[in-house]
């Protein structure tokens, strides 16, 4: 049995799934409420920024850039930056 969760959001209008950890939904719904940003918008920004990974991968990565910021106390900043540092 998996455990992973899986949810659909819409990225750029269209609908897609998306499994994840719960810590990982967790983690990104948290995201969204500190950057006052929908989900789908959220994902999309992540998903027009992301290069040869996964949408999950990239997002999986963005949580842990973003987590590692902040508890560095650094402001966060916008997608491509954090993906940029990832790669």
């Amino acid at each position: 049995m998996s455990t992973l969760v899986n949810r659909n959001i819409t990225l750029k209008g269209r609908r897609t799934s998306l499994r994840l950890e719960p810590d990982m939904w967790e983690a990104l719904f948290e995201i969204c409420v500190r950057e006052n940003c929908p989900i789908g918008e959220l994902c999309t920004q992540i998903d027009e920024a992301k290069e040869e990974s996964s949408l999950t991968a990239a997002i999986r990565v963005y949580i842990l850039i973003y987590f590692r910021n902040a508890a560095a106390s650094d402001r966060p900043r916008d997608v491509e930056t954090f993906l940029g540092e990832a790669i």
